[in-house]
């Protein structure tokens, strides 16, 4: 089936920008048809502009409540025909229209192998700093349904990547993040070719 995507994105959206160029080489049957940034100078915004991809920064800097943001973001998704959210680095928490109205259709992507080193303030260097510290010989990457809780919702796929010795912060958020866009790509092939989601 041909999905029809919208987009978070806090910064860069590496994840938006590989599955964006997936569509575009033919390797994925989806169509990029939003993407949303809380940040006004985000790079997944910038991108999406220059690939003709309608781009919208929605934030408590252009609606003055958190109901008034939740309601536009889902309105705004909607009306450019949206069938599943994918999470790009997105570093905001949904509210519960846009969770509502997209039930069991919102991705993530969380640099570890959940349910393990997730939860609030679990993102980006503190996951990996908190894998190091317990001494793990292996972290990953988890691809997840959103719910209202953090780092919560159904598992969907998850890879595994090796912890090396020596490793510091820097180089195994590297390793991780090296894998992190590709690894999205390979889960949303699935959806589209409805297949099973496995372990990988």
């Amino acid at each position: 089936m041909k999905l029809k995507l919208g987009f978070l994105a806090s910064h860069g959206g590496s994840s938006f920008q590989t599955i964006y160029r997936a569509i575009r080489a033919g390797h994925l049957d989806a169509e990029a048809c939003v993407v949303i940034s809380n940040n006004s100078k985000s790079a997944a915004l910038t991108f999406a502009r220059t690939a003709g991809v309608p781009a919208y920064h929605l934030s408590l800097q252009t609606e003055s409540t958190s109901e008034l943001l939740d309601e536009e973001i889902k309105r705004t998704l909607q009306a450019h025909g949206v069938q599943f959210v994918v999470l790009s680095g997105y570093m905001k928490k949904l509210g519960p229209q846009t969770l509502a109205t997209y039930h069991q259709q919102i991705f993530n992507i969380h640099p570890a192998l959940l349910p393990n080193y997730g939860g609030q303030g679990m993102y980006g260097d503190h996951v990996h700093q908190a894998v190091l510290a317990a001494g793990e010989h292996e972290t990953g990457i988890t691809v997840h349904l959103i719910d209202e809780h953090y780092d919560h919702g159904e598992i969907l796929a998850q890879c595994r990547v090796p912890v090396l010795s020596g490793d510091t912060v820097e180089s195994l958020s590297q390793r991780v993040k090296e894998r992190e866009p590709g690894f999205f790509l390979e889960v949303l092939q699935h959806l589209a070719a409805q297949d099973t989601f496995i372990e990988w």
